[in-house]
């Protein structure tokens, strides 16, 4: 600092001025290229068309490192869909520049905090990047409050914005800002193998249908499978070991599912009872009635016949004790051999006209 004041007390007023033009043109160009230049890893569209996945949050409830809550976007048909937008998942998805105008819906899967804890945001964010209709939010009876109640608490935040933005050829129109709830329920009683499951989404050759999951006492809760021109891939959301749902997932190309390790849930139950904190160990405790083990999702993928398991909603991942061996011991004894943790950022391209299934990471 001492060097740079010498340094501009030699020089002369017209040489100040181009430094800071020339300072100024830098920092322009860093903040625009920070919002509109894809990282040299970052696939914000895919080259061909595709069903693509994009994995933006795939921890516990915890607080993680490097782990957004769980959240999962797919693109087709030009647009942009999520499943779940729980908190730190917005800025995973403006980070990589993923097209936030181009959302057509975020369903729901069930009203876990840490399920919807980013929904706010990423609306508010959406509507500022351009969305160019109020943001349809589908799922469980339950929703339609959700989404009245984000209505309400970000009125005042958009009527701001609206007020100051929206001037000469930029438009926020209010109406445009809003979630569009719309409450799925499915029928009561399923089919001769348990499944009960309904489309509620149709569009662009996007098929998506809810499925039934068992997450006592967060039900209704749902799974989400999505169609697009022969390829597929479900989304569990957070249940236990559902048959039901392999049936439903019956020759999809990828499956992600939930996973939790119970015995290092005990471990941390242990460890909390121990160091004198029986409050969250005892409800902590609870977490193992309904969750899904590795072990069991891999047996619900093999009996689905798909294509490929990739775990997420890894309530253990990035504690100290945790080790991708640890965390899935056993799996392999499944016989299911196509499967892969989950990180932030992990992509899936499933073109159209191939059975091909890419792999990649932003």
């Amino acid at each position: 600092m001492r060097k740079w004041r010498n340094l501009s007390k030699t020089m002369g007023a017209e040489t100040n001025m181009w430094l800071f033009r020339i300072l100024g043109a830098v920092l322009t160009t860093a903040v625009v290229c920070a919002f509109t230049t894809p990282s040299a890893n970052a696939q914000t569209a895919p080259a061909t068309d595709s069903l693509r996945v994009t994995l933006c949050g795939t921890s516990g409830p915890l607080p993680i490192r490097d782990r957004a809550k769980p959240c999962v976007a797919i693109q087709a048909g030009g647009g942009l869909y999520l499943i779940d937008i729980g908190p730190e998942a917005t800025k995973n998805l403006m980070l990589w520049r993923m097209p936030l105008g181009a959302i057509k819906a975020v369903f729901i899967t069930h009203l876990h905090s840490d399920h919807i804890g980013g929904l706010g945001e990423f609306n508010m964010q959406s509507w500022v990047a351009g969305r160019p209709a109020a943001l349809p939010l589908i799922g469980p009876p339950g929703v339609d409050h959700l989404g009245a109640g984000f209505n309400e608490a970000y009125g005042p935040d958009h009527g701001f914005r609206h007020a100051h933005h929206e001037h000469d050829s930029v438009k926020l129109p209010l109406a445009l800002g809003l979630l569009a709830p719309k409450v799925v329920t499915l029928p009561a009683k399923g089919d001769a193998n348990g499944v009960r499951e309904a489309v509620v989404w149709s569009q662009d050759g996007l098929k998506v249908t809810a499925i039934a999951v068992e997450h006592s006492p967060a039900n209704p809760a749902y799974a989400y499978r999505f169609d697009y021109k022969g390829r597929s891939v479900v989304v569990s959301g957070d249940t236990i070991k559902w048959p039901p749902l392999a049936v439903a997932a019956k020759g999809a190309d990828v499956l992600l599912h939930e996973a939790q390790n119970s015995d290092m849930t005990r471990m941390t139950v242990n460890g909390l009872t121990m160091s004198g904190n029986p409050r969250l160990a005892s409800i902590m405790k609870d977490t193992l009635s309904y969750h899904t083990t590795p072990v069991e999702a891999a047996e619900i993928a093999k009996a689905a016949g798909v294509k490929a398991l990739v775990l997420y909603h890894l309530t253990q991942a990035g504690l100290p004790f945790f080790t991708p061996q640890s965390f899935t011991k056993g799996i392999d004894a499944v016989g299911f051999p196509d499967w892969r943790l989950a990180k932030d950022g992990m992509t899936i391209d499933l073109p159209v006209g191939s059975t091909a299934i890419d792999f990649g990471q932003y």
